[in-house]
């Protein structure tokens, strides 16, 4: 089932390159297509453990899913980009 604008979505992987792992938290704010035909793209707004935005990303449609009622949240510390 194809989630619905503006609710929130969990990661189903891990998305290094944006500092997020499978199993954090997103608002949907849209759905893109691929520039060259290839799978739908997800933009995402993150929002750290107090509500603010802390970045926009977009990531394959595939990699996204509603939370279940047999899932917890949890807070983790975001971790800084390696040099």
């Amino acid at each position: 089932m194809k989630p619905e604008l503006y609710t929130e979505v969990a990661l189903t992987h891990d998305f290094p390159e944006y500092r997020l792992r499978q199993g954090d938290l997103a608002m949907l704010v849209d759905y893109v297509q691929h520039p060259t035909g290839g799978e739908e793209g997800a933009i995402l707004e993150v929002f750290n453990a107090v509500g603010e935005s802390i970045a926009v990303v977009t990531v394959p449609a595939s990699a996204i899913e509603l939370p279940r009622a047999d899932q917890i949240r949890s807070v983790r510390g975001l971790e800084t980009p390696s040099k």
